[in-house]
């Protein structure tokens, strides 16, 4: 009899994860609407978001067999980032060839060098440079706990501390502006390691401990927030670039912990929902495609309005010569901030539709490869 094996979902974190991805889609949209009044911008916590969940759902017999798990990591994160790598590639080519702009030609260097080094080689895929910095990350990460294991150290915290000081310290040289050129991936990786590592000590030392209830919770965590938001020059920071720090090396960490607990505690209490935990954790279990695609979405929508204003009366004022050669562009029907919703929708709805097609593909794909496997392995006994 086949065995049957039930995993159990973590929806509480599936729903941060889609909290994550809504952050991002709509601060490349500027639509500071999830900001709570202002009080907890994007930029100073979102990507940390990811990073967060990734070191909490870490398994300590990873470093048992540490070849293993990069494979596996290697076929969940770079195998399809360097697919649809080459197709957007492909697509800024043949862009090119039509009066676009956008993006850098395809070439060896674009396609495998470019996306360790800040992955925005096409634009159309650039916030899918999280992909191969994650992927960086989770190797350094079990490296360094192999080799504290070896040396018998009680690492966990030990590698948290490490972490946040190598992360601050990266923090004061980019202030400085000593964090450019090539030192710009490592300065990246080491100013995200932090947000992993919090993951990792959230479940294996804070999370039993996290019982205090909503009412004084809420409290102390918009309290330190509204202090920070009131006291400092700025929150907001590009992880990506590693720079736009207006407040030293602490507070970006400060506002990492601040953002995620504050949403961590909205996911909990979402999660109790069962009809929208359940449309919110479908939201979660794909910020891959999401993360992916929604720029090339955003150009979609982009290109309708282009041909509106090209075959009919309609969307006279749209800009062209923006929407040939910039990807940040962004045009608003009867310049209604109110039309982001539609960007909002598109950003995340069409990839959630990229990435059903993609399983339905892959299902249907399957039986073949196995059945090619089992060929050749019979052909060579």
């Amino acid at each position: 009899m086949a065995k049957q094996t039930t995993i159990r979902e973590n929806r509480e974190f599936r729903i941060l994860s889609a909290v994550g991805i809504v952050l991002v889609v709509a601060g490349h949209l500027g639509y500071n609407l999830f900001d709570i009044g202002e009080l907890f911008p994007y930029y100073s916590f979102h990507v940390f978001i990811f990073l967060f969940v990734s070191g909490y759902f870490y398994k300590e017999e990873s470093e048992d067999n540490i070849g293993k798990y990069l494979l596996r990591k290697c076929r969940t994160l770079l195998l399809p980032y360097f697919a649809w790598n080459l197709f957007y590639g492909i697509l800024t080519d043949v862009l090119h060839g039509s009066g676009f702009s956008i993006g850098e030609p395809l070439s060896l260097k674009t396609l495998f060098l470019s996306p360790f080094l800040d992955g925005h080689q096409f634009l159309y895929n650039f916030p899918a440079w999280f992909v191969p910095a994650l992927f960086m990350i989770e190797v350094l990460n079990v490296t360094a706990r192999k080799l504290l294991f070896l040396l018998r150290l009680d690492y966990e915290w030990l590698i948290f501390a490490g972490c946040l000081i190598a992360g601050m310290a990266t923090v004061y040289l980019a202030a400085g502006g000593h964090v450019w050129g090539w030192y710009k991936m490592p300065g990246r990786l080491l100013f995200m390691m932090p947000g992993f590592q919090l993951g990792r000590i959230y479940r294996v030392k804070l999370e039993e401990k996290d019982t205090l209830s909503d009412g004084p919770y809420f409290l102390i965590v918009m309290t330190v927030q509204i202090l920070i938001t009131i006291l400092c020059a700025g929150l907001n920071f590009s992880a990506v670039w590693v720079s736009s720090f207006a407040n030293g090396p602490v507070v970006p960490y400060l506002t990492m912990i601040t953002g995620i607990a504050f949403w961590l505690r909205v996911s909990k209490i979402l999660s109790k929902n069962m009809y929208l935990s359940g449309k919110l954790a479908y939201i979660g279990r794909n910020t891959y495609s999401i993360m992916m695609h929604h720029m090339a979405c955003f150009m979609l929508v982009k290109g309708f309005f282009y041909l509106c204003s090209l075959y009919t009366p309609l969307c006279g004022e749209f800009d062209s010569v923006m929407f040939f050669s910039e990807i940040n562009f962004l045009y608003l029907a009867g310049g209604s901030e109110a039309g982001k919703w539609l960007y909002l929708f598109a950003g995340i709805g069409l990839p959630l539709v990229i990435a059903n097609v993609g399983r339905w593909v892959w299902r249907s794909l399957k039986p073949v490869f196995g059945k090619a496997s089992r060929h050749s392995r019979s052909s060579g006994r």
